[in-house]
């Protein structure tokens, strides 16, 4: 019995330092709690200074943002490689704050552009909107791989249905999308959508992931619109080291052992003082075949895919699909329309798109205020859309934006010959432009 008064003793005596203890830093926090709050708004503050001085900046006339219709010839000639090479040329435009000043006193920051295909009562438009300051690039990159396409100027087609949507007469239904993976992970891209029929010429071997959109705009009836909006923003190594990140990846699919850290002399002696054994350097045993050459061919494919769009250029990117129309000819199987349409470029071992939960403009449980919610998610919805902002709430979405390659872009957002997607409904252009003369005389 001894013993346990004595453990009894010193319990106490160790609680009574602990308490003290306990005490002295509550009074230290009552004294000072003021002072932890800047270090937990800092954040927070610096995100908002950054959208404040961003809309100073982004409200400059020479940034206003123009919309250009795409009007497509009869025939494109040209694969969709070309495609990719547009928007290679159009990350041209990366311009990013090169200082502190620039970024959070001018508040400069990095400016992209929106690839968009509209079904308006029942006919199938392409457009592309940007800052007017990057207007002579963007045309440039487009001329220079499709000379026979015309871009014109057009007034902003979100604007001819009514602005307070949903109401009475309209209703819409949409999502923003993301990724079922880690964007390290690449989408079907154009390569993979051929037919193996050595017969057929290339062009009519090739599969168009578009065609069969244009196809289900081309069935809808006036008062009906389909919206899909591809934002782009070009990208650099500088905001994220994709080339790197791309690589950790891979050498955890390839099993590739990690490179050991040399020790320090305190770390040896600590090892020495505890175990008294002498500290040895761990030699990797040389395996039969290297870590690639275990691989399956399935697990090949997947590293070739992850290295190829690390090796490409990326933009960073958000995917909005809506339906918007009047509610007496509301078609409620629109609603698989969009998913559908990107089910197209997913691959099992690879990536794919997915609408995103929180942006969906449905509510489920809680079963509190339904309808109320339902409206502000369609509202919020909608006007991103036209103000072609990603969703934030109210700083950005987990999953809202990604990373796409060129050649991803290429595959979402390309110019369709008539031969792969022979919608009667679409227009294009008639009369196939030329060169001039090299007689026609020039003042």
């Amino acid at each position: 019995m001894p013993e346990i008064a004595l453990l009894t003793t010193s319990f106490s005596s160790v609680w009574e330092i602990i308490f003290s203890y306990l005490l002295l830093i509550k009074a230290i926090f009552l004294q000072f709690w003021i002072l932890i709050i800047p270090f937990l708004l800092v954040n927070p503050l610096k995100f908002l200074l950054v959208k404040c001085v961003n809309i100073a900046w982004d409200s400059d006339p020479i940034r206003k943002r123009v919309l250009l219709e795409i009007k497509i010839p009869q025939k494109v000639e040209r694969p969709l490689r070309a495609m990719e090479n547009v928007f290679n040329s159009m990350w041209g435009t990366y311009d990013p704050p090169g200082s502190w000043k620039e970024k959070y006193y001018e508040g400069k920051s990095l400016l992209g552009f929106s690839m968009e295909i509209a079904g308006i009562d029942g006919v199938p438009h392409m457009f592309i909107r940007m800052p007017s300051n990057n207007r002579k690039l963007i045309e440039s990159a487009i001329y220079s791989q499709y000379p026979e396409v015309e871009l014109v100027e057009v007034p902003d087609y979100t604007k001819d249905v009514p602005q307070n949507i949903p109401n009475k007469e309209w209703d819409l239904w949409g999502f923003d999308c993301q990724l079922l993976k880690d964007w390290v992970y690449p989408i079907k891209t154009y390569e993979q959508f051929f037919e193996e029929r050595p017969e057929m010429s290339e062009e009519i071997k090739r599969v168009d992931t578009l065609s069969s959109l244009f196809e289900t705009i081309s069935k809808m009836k006036k008062g009906e619109n389909l919206w899909i909006q591809i934002f782009a923003m070009p990208y650099g190594t500088d905001e994220v080291d994709y080339v790197k990140k791309a690589q950790g990846v891979v050498d955890k699919l390839v099993k590739r052992p990690e490179r050991t850290k040399g020790r320090t002399l305190i770390e040896d002696f600590w090892t020495l003082l505890t175990t008294g054994e002498v500290p040895q350097e761990k030699k990797e045993e040389p395996g039969f075949l290297p870590p690639e050459m275990k691989l399956t061919s399935g697990e090949r494919d997947v590293v070739t895919a992850i290295e190829k769009k690390a090796s490409k250029i990326c933009y960073l990117s958000f995917i909005r699909f809506m339906y918007v129309a009047k509610r007496n000819i509301w078609f409620q199987g629109a609603k698989g329309f969009g998913i559908s349409f990107f089910s197209q470029f997913a691959a099992r071992n690879l990536n794919g798109v997915k609408p995103l939960k929180k942006t969906i403009t449905k509510v489920q449980a809680p079963d509190i205020f339904t309808e109320r919610r339902k409206y502000v998610r369609k509202r919020d919805l909608i006007d991103k859309y036209r103000r072609r902002d990603p969703s934030c709430d109210p700083f950005d979405l987990p999953g809202a934006t990604f990373l796409l390659s060129s050649e991803e872009l290429a595959t979402l957002f390309h110019f369709p010959s008539q031969e792969v997607a022979p919608s009667a409904s679409f227009r294009r252009v008639e009369i196939k432009k030329g060169a001039p003369p090299s007689e026609l005389p020039v003042e």
